[in-house]
């Protein structure tokens, strides 16, 4: 039964949203920071509030047939709590303000993770605030949290990203059932906010290619490197690799960065991936962009389009795995 009413009240606010589109302030995509006011903020009815107001209406009827003077102060005493927690429900989410977004790309099939900062010019605090984003409503409980007077609070939250490309943040819907659950306060945020989703990445790709393209188990000797620099750790890094003794003084995990004297270098060519479809050669493609990362091998990708490289590092990792995202899906 439960269920059906969720999925009722799901169905009756999209149908508002539809009709009635100035009621329930179904906006386009607004630039940050979004704050929230009494035109945006709207008040219904809980179920459990629905059942109290019909428990007062009972309790009022039996205290005034009865003539029960203190069952019917009593009654008064219930409604007057009622009618005062609307006040403290909507100042709740009044003056809330979606700051900024902060996004971490990720690889299409992974969950994208997503930071917003939330804060208040107020000076009571709020408490009980949930955060639910819409594209991930059915997979993902509510967020819980809370802002303290003239603070900023960081909620973080994730999103389901199955295809490479542009994922737009989509709405956010933010609310509150503060003090009693008797009165459902929200209202929606719609940032006008897009994450880059990288290509999947093939499970089982092959070893790298060498410098004349040709797939090949060979790996190249670290005794023929020398050591460059330090850099930040990275997931997937071997733990070979890791500065300990840096780390313990900079209070975080680095990373040995060598570079090659031979010069060696290799191509991730599109056009010697004969055999593989689109989809497949991008995958296949950017799989190969992570392993030359980890292996701190400079790479060069080829695409039909265009050539990036040969170079290494997070800003050339992030400029391939780009173009490969952006592909058009009928990339021949």
């Amino acid at each position: 039964m439960r269920t059906a009413f969720a999925n009722g009240w799901s169905t009756l606010q999209g149908l508002a949203e539809r009709r009635l589109p100035a009621l329930t302030r179904l906006k386009s995509a607004e630039t940050l920071p979004i704050l929230l006011h009494r035109r945006r903020i709207y008040v219904v009815p809980s179920r459990f509030g629905l059942i109290y107001s019909a428990m007062l209406l009972v309790m009022l009827i039996g205290s005034l047939n009865y003539a029960n003077n203190p069952a019917l102060l009593l009654t008064c005493l219930l409604g007057a709590a009622a009618y005062l927690s609307v006040f403290s429900g909507f100042r709740t989410l009044n003056r809330v303000e979606l700051r900024s977004i902060k996004i971490q790309s990720c690889h299409a099939g992974d969950p994208l993770h997503l930071s917003l900062s939330f804060g208040t010019a107020a000076s009571v605090p709020k408490h009980g605030l949930r955060l639910r984003m819409e594209a991930a409503a059915t997979t993902k409980p509510d967020l819980v949290f809370e802002l303290a007077s003239s603070d900023v609070q960081t909620v973080e939250a994730s999103l389901p990203a199955s295809r490479r490309g542009w994922l737009p943040v989509g709405r956010v819907r933010l609310w509150t059932e503060h003090p009693y659950g008797l009165f459902h306060v929200w209202s929606w945020l719609h940032p006008d906010q897009s994450a880059l989703v990288y290509p999947r990445i093939e499970p089982d790709a092959p070893p790298l290619p060498q410098g004349d393209g040709a797939a090949s188990a060979q790996t190249a000797a670290r005794d023929e490197d020398e050591f460059g620099l330090l850099r930040e750790y990275r997931a997937g890094d071997p733990r070979r690799l890791i500065a300990w003794k840096a780390s313990a003084r900079q209070d975080h995990l680095l990373i040995k960065q060598f570079e090659s004297r031979r010069g060696h270098e290799i191509v991730l060519a599109w056009s010697r991936l004969d055999g593989l479809d689109a989809e497949a050669r991008i995958s296949r493609l950017a799989a190969w962009v992570e392993r030359a990362e980890i292996a701190q091998t400079p790479y060069c990708l080829e695409l039909p389009q265009t050539r990036l490289g040969p170079a290494l590092g997070p800003a050339h990792r992030h400029a391939c795995l780009r173009e490969l995202a952006l592909l058009p899906q009928h990339a021949a």
